[in-house]
C-alpha cells in the first residue's frame, strides 16, 4: 500500500517500453545503449541482499520503504513513508 505522493517513488521497470513511439528507453532515442546490462550498471546496481528492512518484522525490502507489504497492510499505513491512508479498526485479520 502506497499512498499518492509515494506512487511517483516507486521503482522503474527494467525492461524497455513495449511501444517505441515517444520511449524514453530505446535505442533510437539515445536512453539506452547496445547490450547494457541494467541491473548491473553502475548507476544503479543491484544487491540481492537490501540494505533497508521493515521496521516491524525486519524483512528484507526490495526497495526504499519503511514497511513491506504484509505489515502495511496489516496497519493501514504507506509502506514509503509511513502516513496512515487505511482504518483498519472494523476489519477482522488475522496474526499469521
Amino acid at each position: 500500500m502506497v499512498c499518492d505522493k509515494c506512487v511517483k517513488k516507486l521503482g522503474k521497470v527494467v525492461v524497455p517500453d513495449k511501444w517505441k513511439d515517444g520511449a524514453s528507453n530505446t535505442i533510437q532515442s539515445g536512453g539506452q545503449k547496445i547490450n547494457e546490462n541494467k541491473l548491473l550498471s553502475k548507476k544503479h546496481r543491484w544487491t540481492p541482499y537490501g540494505t533497508t528492512k521493515c521496521v516491524i518484522c525486519k524483512q528484507q525490502l526490495h526497495q526504499d520503504a519503511k514497511y513491506c507489504q504484509s505489515c502495511s497492510y496489516k496497519k493501514g499505513v504507506c509502506a514509503m513513508c509511513g502516513k496512515q491512508i487505511l482504518d483498519t479498526s472494523i476489519y477482522k485479520q488475522s496474526n499469521v
